[in-house]
């Protein structure tokens, strides 16, 4: 089904207003677009959904679908008080149904509720189709580009200045998880010099590994910390060789996601998202510490995702994905906290600082932008438009710009302190993190789109001409 909306842009006072209507008319012109009396059946136990695949850009088409219906269950679609099905969309046998809708070439960017309104048994409930930003690729002749396959399902890159070598992780899939490797790149060829896939999970009959994602390097010990987000814990592995030289119990760190390492202090924070934990360890006796236990200033449960570290100053930054906060930690005052609202930004995922010019950059996946704000007073200096599912940034003290990795849109952002775009490169299929190795190259890697996705699973250096 095709539901063109180009037409449904006057608010519903005008239209009312244009038409002679009353509220009690529309009311029942809607009551009767169900061909069903008021206060039918309600639905005690609904589980429908309704999502939008892809990205949606203005211009193009969105296609949902929906699953968790009835069987037979009708639907219609409202959206700023205007109805968007002209016939009502009906569940199949197993409870799925799909439609198409026409998105408007001037429809503004950001997220739109829509209404579900539900029929037979019936209910209500809202989904937000979100309209995101299309930047056009620019600046690549600034930078030169290298690219290499790796292996599928590469996640993360940490550099060693010490060892001269990248490592990255890789997973592949939902669990059980099989398929995993920790891998040694030369920089400069990118190549794999050594690799490893960790060892079967304890307890598990299925085959699951210790599948590594987040990474981080400890060259005061000469060490390679992973995050084991399946095993809810973290893994230690030496940098030399690849071998395990620590294997933390399960539980050790919930969902463990993002791992940074400050070496001087002999410290390694993980991040779990869906707690308010950053889970600590000793980096040199290998033993877990007391946790450090965030506070937010909503009534919503903290989800913190990506982080970042300024050892230098004993600071330790993260962003709540579910609160839209920017938490900073100060390490040297007995891990106090200090909270920032972050106006603009859904669904925060990445975060890098800038300690010399105080500046502190906030990628977001649900508002596909990138906010750049003052480590002082928290004001937001910039707010940049990025592209869709803008989900990491790293600041480079070496060139003073952040890269963004925005997983749908496909690219890898240069932007200056100014808020400028320097340039938006082709990041190939749904890029992933980006690393920096402190000598003015950044590291992407990406994933990939499925079996013959000739861009994917890669790990691209991106050099400042």
């Amino acid at each position: 089904m095709l539901i063109n909306v180009n037409c449904i842009r006057r608010t519903p006072a005008a239209l009312l207003r244009k038409a002679g209507l009353s509220a009690a008319v529309l009311s029942l012109s809607l009551a009767n677009a169900f061909a069903a009396p008021a206060f039918d059946q309600p639905d005690a136990d609904f589980r429908g959904s309704l999502n939008a695949a892809g990205v949606v850009y203005a211009g193009s088409e969105a296609q949902l679908s929906g699953r968790g219906f009835t069987p037979g269950q009708e639907v219609i679609l409202l959206q700023n008080g205007h109805t968007l099905t002209p016939e009502a969309l009906v569940a199949d046998k197993d409870g799925n149904l799909r439609a198409t809708v026409a998105i408007p070439a001037d429809a503004a960017t950001g997220l739109h509720p829509v209404v579900m309104q539900v029929s037979k048994p019936s209910t209500a409930s809202i989904f937000n189709l979100k309209v995101s930003p299309k930047v056009e690729l620019s600046g690549q002749d600034k930078f030169e580009l290298q690219s290499q396959h790796l292996v599928p399902g590469l996640y993360q890159s940490a550099y060693s200045p010490k060892s001269q070598a990248l490592f990255v992780t890789s997973a592949v899939g939902r669990p059980p998880v099989k398929q995993s490797q920790l891998l040694k790149v030369n920089p400069k060829t990118l190549k794999i010099e050594a690799s490893v896939t960790p060892a079967a999970q304890e307890g598990r009959t299925d085959g699951q590994v210790q599948a590594v994602y987040g990474v981080a390097v400890d060259d005061a010990q000469g060490n390679v910390w992973v995050s084991n987000t399946r095993s809810n814990t973290v893994s230690v592995y030496r940098q030399k060789d690849l071998k395990l030289v620590k294997q933390f119990e399960q539980g050790a760190a919930s969902h463990a996601r993002d791992v940074v390492v400050d070496q001087q202090a002999q410290r390694a924070y993980v991040s779990s998202p869906g707690s308010k934990l950053i889970s600590v360890f000793d980096t040199k006796k290998l033993t877990a510490l007391e946790p450090i236990e965030l506070e937010s200033k909503t009534r919503s449960p903290l989800s913190p995702m990506s982080l970042a570290l300024d050892a230098e100053n004993g600071r330790l930054y993260t962003v709540s994905a579910s609160t839209n906060e920017l938490i900073i930690v100060d390490l040297n005052n007995g891990n106090a906290q200090t909270v920032y609202a972050l106006p603009g930004a859904r669904g925060a995922a990445g975060v890098a600082v800038d300690s010399k010019n105080g500046q502190i950059y906030v990628a977001s996946q649900g508002s596909d932008n990138l906010l750049i704000v003052d480590a002082k007073d928290s004001s937001v200096q910039h707010d940049i438009q990025i592209g869709a599912g803008a989900l990491n940034v790293v600041f480079d003290p070496k060139t003073t710009l952040a890269y963004v990795a925005s997983r749908g849109a496909g690219t890898v952002t240069a932007v200056n302190g100014n808020g400028e775009i320097v340039a938006n490169l082709d990041g190939g299929s749904f890029p992933n993190h980006v690393s920096v190795d402190g000598e003015g190259n950044a590291y992407l890697v990406n994933k990939s789109k499925g079996k013959d996705d000739p861009t994917a699973d890669r790990i691209t250096r991106i050099h400042l001409k």
